[in-house]
């Protein structure tokens, strides 16, 4: 298999920089890249925690009419081709994007990537989405399918990764160096700075970033949990959450300005009142937790009992839960089986925008 280098480049994007990866035949080598941070092994320790996530699987989506077809189901726009200049390959790109149904609330949420593609060869894109609904979301493309020259296929051969700075809090600086022979996609996480980096492999990802190490997946969901990124169906239940109300817009997922797709409607309309009353925030828990850990659903309360909103899933001391922004900043609190109570803390996370 040819070795190959990959080479960053950053471009402007319709979310702020966006991070991309050329492939090109070259002798195996690194390449150590950053932005004036550190960029590589830390002193005393690795630079990289690479995390598994087999809870992640990919869907292949192919053919002349993938594009369009894809375009009038997502919630955004589809990343852009960068064809390739002169001896530069095509270079690959990624996004965030909801499938909705009819009524508006979310299906599945997916990372896109982008194949990169030469001119003779057909669009190609790759999903990502919680692979408990892999075949669900298959047959939800092969339902909307009807005409178009398009297929749809599982792509077990290719495993997600996420890529995080051993400190957390470095997420969005330096870039991880990088040593490859095969094909991969790695790219910026495109739903927040903060959540790193995505690698696409068939092999080990510690193995193809000096200085990596595998990663415990519980610090990878503390990590998400405390930065108030959902992912997947227990954070974003499917028919039940609104993807407004889920923060779709500040990960940059969802295109006001785009064409018709399934369930734009009343995400368009909720948009241009601008009015969002409930919102997913992250939440701390203080106090004994119960054995089997705060069940999704469960009533967060305000001090006075009255309702706040709902718990919606978490790892040990940290989670997400629904509620009303007004209501955020008095103390909350849960009931559990047993007339105890766990305080609980909603934070707004720092790479939110300012909003009024």
């Amino acid at each position: 298999m040819a070795a190959v280098s990959l080479l960053r480049s950053a471009t402007p994007g319709r979310s702020g920089l966006a991070w991309r990866w050329r492939l090109r035949g070259a002798p195996k080598h690194r390449l150590a890249h950053g932005s004036g941070r550190h960029s590589g092994v830390l002193a005393g320790g690795p630079a990289w925690d690479c995390f598994p996530l087999a809870e992640r699987a990919l869907l292949r989506v192919r053919g002349p009419d993938s594009a369009p077809f894809l375009s009038g189901l997502l919630t955004n726009e589809l990343p852009l081709p960068v064809p390739a200049a002169g001896s530069v390959p095509p270079v690959a790109s990624a996004g965030y994007a909801h499938f909705l149904n009819v009524q508006g609330r979310t299906l599945y949420d997916v990372i896109l990537y982008r194949v990169p593609e030469h001119p003779d060869q057909v669009p190609t894109f790759l999903l990502e989405c919680d692979s408990s609904v892999l075949s669900a979301l298959q047959k939800h493309l092969i339902l909307h399918k009807i005409r178009r020259k398009v297929k749809m296929e599982p792509c077990p051969e290719l495993c997600v990764w996420a890529v995080l700075p051993h400190a957390f809090e470095e997420a969005g600086g330096a870039a991880p160096l990088w040593e490859q022979e095969g094909a991969a996609i790695l790219t910026r996480d495109p739903r927040t700075a903060c959540m790193g980096w995505r690698l696409l492999t068939q092999d080990e990802g510690p193995a193809l970033v000096p200085g990596g190490r595998r990663g415990d997946l519980r610090d990878y969901h503390h990590h998400r949990y405390q930065q108030g990124v959902p992912e997947g169906v227990q954070d974003l239940p499917p028919g039940v959450a609104l993807p407004l109300e889920s923060n779709l817009a500040f990960m940059n997922g969802v295109s006001f300005t785009k064409g018709c797709y399934i369930g734009q409607e009343l995400t368009a309309r909720t948009h241009h009142m601008g009015v969002i009353r409930k919102r997913l925030f992250p939440v701390q828990l203080l106090g004994p937790l119960p054995a089997d850990g705060i069940a999704p659903g469960t009533t967060v309360l305000t001090e006075s009992g009255q309702a706040a909103g709902k718990y919606r899933a978490g790892l040990a001391d940290v989670g997400l839960a629904l509620l009303q922004s007004e209501k955020i900043k008095g103390p909350l609190y849960i009931r559990t089986a047993r007339s105890g109570r766990v305080t609980l803390n909603a934070s707004v996370p720092d790479w939110w925008p300012t909003t009024n």
